[in-house]
């Protein structure tokens, strides 16, 4: 069962089933996948529909990363007894030990800790991050381990590309090239001449953008209401940052101040920014509120 939640918090709801429950993967902040006994699974699905937590069965019908492997681990150690494993010129960054792993330890204990421990794919790439790499292509039938990638990259402040390879129903050469140009937009090296070899395609120069070099908007004259321009419109002047000109009201015994508040004029507004907006200071509409009482008397 994969579950939308840290895994921390979903260990807290696995203690009441002990054993029969285990976190099989952590591929992201909050991708998390559960294996273990099914009816125990059905349980945990239950818990999180009533408590608003988005979870899904996986469609798989063995449980790997849990108790139930360690019935085979005799066997599959006897299977990949004969298995010589030797240094890899490329390094090899492993989810059972969560950063770079000599391959020549890749022995038949070593694959069974792999399939009975918990899958450590976020603090791998958390590795893989802090070494340098940007682009992450998930070689696979469908890509499931995309989101995991950005989610972690976000969460280490870091900017990546992580593609997959091939998609459910998508999978012809249209859409391994589509991923290809994906990956290299994001940085990767392609070998696009050794790609269409042989096919008859050649470069061609981009089309021109259509307006290219010229301008079509209107010029602004000015930036707001100065001196003389408070004059020209039969206002008066008011010698102050965030007011521009100050006129009487007709009828009532009243006077109305205005001014232009902008990011191109007033540049420190920037600074001042709640929940993605930016919003002029409690100070700055004090400072108004008092010239206004200043010009009233």
């Amino acid at each position: 069962v994969s579950v939308s939640l840290p895994v921390g918090e979903v260990r807290e709801r696995l203690v009441r089933w002990g054993e029969r429950l285990s976190v099989a993967a952590v591929n992201g902040p909050s991708a998390v996948v559960v294996s273990g006994d099914a009816d125990a699974l059905e349980e945990l699905l239950a818990l999180c529909e009533v408590e608003g937590i988005r979870a899904r069965r996986v469609p798989v019908d063995y449980a790997s990363h849990c108790a139930h492997v360690e019935v085979i681990e005799g066997e599959l150690l006897r299977e990949l007894g004969g298995i010589g494993p030797r240094s890899s010129l490329v390094p090899f960054y492993s989810t059972v030990t969560g950063g770079v792993l000599d391959t020549a330890g890749l022995d038949a204990g070593y694959w069974y800790r792999n399939l009975r421990q918990t899958v450590r794919f976020d603090e791998t790439v958390g590795a893989l991050l802090s070494d340098g790499f940007q682009v992450f292509v998930e070689a696979s039938a469908h890509p499931v381990l995309t989101v995991g990638v950005e989610q972690t990259a976000e969460e280490h402040g870091s900017r990546v590309t992580a593609v997959g390879s091939l998609r459910r129903d998508e999978g012809g050469l249209d859409r391994f090239l589509t991923s290809l140009a994906e990956a290299y937009v994001g940085g990767a090296a392609v070998d696009w001449a050794g790609m269409f070899a042989g096919t008859g395609a050649r470069r061609v120069e981009l089309p021109t953008y259509a307006f290219q070099r010229e301008r079509y908007w209107l010029e602004s004259v000015g930036g707001g209401v100065g001196e003389g321009a408070a004059a020209g419109l039969g206002l008066g002047s008011v010698d102050h940052p965030l007011l521009g000109a100050v006129v009487g009201l007709a009828g009532v015994d009243g006077v109305l101040l205005t001014g232009r508040l902008s990011l191109v004029s007033h540049g420190w507004l920037a600074d001042h920014v709640v929940w993605g907006v930016v919003v002029v200071p409690g100070a700055a509409l004090v400072e108004l509120v008092l010239r206004a009482g200043d010009g009233v008397g």
